[in-house]
């Protein structure tokens, strides 16, 4: 059984698209946190594989990327 370490690090070789708990932990986040923002419309861009959701490594970076900040008082997003 590959763990979710392990599965992530091995996407970035092989398939792209990482299921919802190993784009949770790729991001840092709880699988749940990343359910609760795709619901809410402010997580990153998921695709839907038939009935399977899906996360680009490129969107989970593009999404993060968004999230910059220059420092703990800027509330506001950078992009």
């Amino acid at each position: 059984m590959i763990d979710h370490t392990s599965r992530a690090a091995e996407a970035r070789k092989g398939s792209p698209f990482l299921s919802t708990r190993e784009a949770a932990f790729y991001l840092g986040l709880s699988f749940r946190t990343l359910e609760k923002m795709r619901l809410t419309g402010n997580g990153p861009r998921f695709r839907k594989h038939g009935r399977f959701v899906r996360y680009h490594i490129a969107d989970l970076d593009a999404w993060s990327e968004g999230r910059r900040h220059s420092s703990t008082s800027d509330g506001r997003e950078r992009g």
